[in-house]
């Protein structure tokens, strides 16, 4: 099981942009780590970019407060689970999926172009 949320700069909070995060907190059956996100300061195409990150990273599930449209179709498409983070904390949410209290994150806007 692996699963990824993206997490502000402090690497403990949840972070309100998918995919202009700074980083993504990985979370294992034996490990919590924290990668930067390599799609953070791209130009254009940051959705598709983080969720192909997150699709190489062999994620289970994804846990964020929202998603794009595209990134959703690319997550669809790896037969990746999104669910709607509850908490600030990233771990708390870890635990609260674990525990399967954390609803499918069902609807996605159609991205925020040119905007973090």
């Amino acid at each position: 099981m692996k699963i990824l949320i993206p997490v502000n700069d402090d690497k403990l909070t949840v972070c309100p942009v998918f995919a202009r995060a700074p980083y993504f907190m990985v979370c294992t059956e034996t490990a919590v780590d924290c990668v930067e996100n390599p799609a953070a300061s791209v130009q254009g195409g940051a959705g598709l970019k983080a969720a192909q990150f997150v699709v190489d990273q062999e994620a289970d599930a994804l846990i964020t407060p929202r998603c794009g449209e595209n990134a959703a179709q690319v997550f669809q498409a790896a037969d990746i689970k999104i669910y709607l983070s509850q908490e600030d904390d990233a771990k708390a949410n870890a635990e609260l999926y674990l525990q399967q209290q954390l609803e499918e994150l069902k609807h996605f806007h159609s991205g925020f172009v040119g905007k973090q």
